[in-house]
């Protein structure tokens, strides 16, 4: 696999790819997003719109297989500020590594490390001390949670985040199977850069 990365107005000629990559990823548990490439285009517009954005896309020859995102906290949907400033933090003072999608096929080869390592130097590069991403919280009876699904958890863990304790947001997407959009809780993790 190789790896760009693209910040700001740049990620534009790679949009619809990056569009596609995560509806077909989203699809997964624990996310089951049921998405459209006008509703990604529009989410994505945060990270063209922000110099400080960091995007690693990553290539096999001319196929996109996976994307990471991240921006400050401050430019992110005000979704993902709101538990900070709820409990008194202030979100300038984090770098928001968003969400990473990766077909299946190119899993386990690395490049989750080095998604994180990218994001985490961007952060650091922006001046940015704190690094923070969240991850969307199933019940673990949820009749869609595959036999044997293990969450990355014990991953994050040994990057050195941990569970924010008391931020949670809540974010909305229809899930498969539904034509609503939903509320979902997601728990945040962070650590010192």
């Amino acid at each position: 696999m190789d790896y760009t990365i693209e910040r700001g107005r740049a990620l534009e000629p790679h949009l619809e790819a990056i569009a596609r990559l995560r509806i077909e990823i989203f699809r997964e548990w624990p996310y089951l997003y049921a998405g459209s490439v006008e509703y990604e285009r529009d989410y994505l517009a945060a990270y063209v719109d922000c110099p400080q954005s960091a995007v690693v896309l990553a290539w096999d020859g001319d196929d996109l297989v996976g994307a990471s995102t991240s921006l400050p906290l401050a430019a992110a949907d005000a979704d993902f500020r709101a538990p900070f400033a709820r409990n008194g933090l202030d979100p300038e003072r984090y770098f928001y590594l968003a969400e990473s999608v990766l077909r299946r096929p190119y899993r386990g080869q690395g490049a989750g490390h080095r998604f994180f390592d990218v994001r985490e130097a961007a952060a650091r590069e922006s001046g940015y001390g704190h690094a923070t991403f969240c991850a969307v919280i199933r019940p673990d009876d949820h009749p869609a949670r595959p036999a044997g699904y293990r969450p990355l958890d014990d991953f994050w863990c040994k990057r050195g985040y941990e569970p924010a304790e008391g931020l949670v947001c809540h974010y909305h997407w229809p899930d498969l199977g539904e034509d609503e959009e939903t509320w979902k809780p997601l728990q945040f993790w962070w650590r010192s850069l």
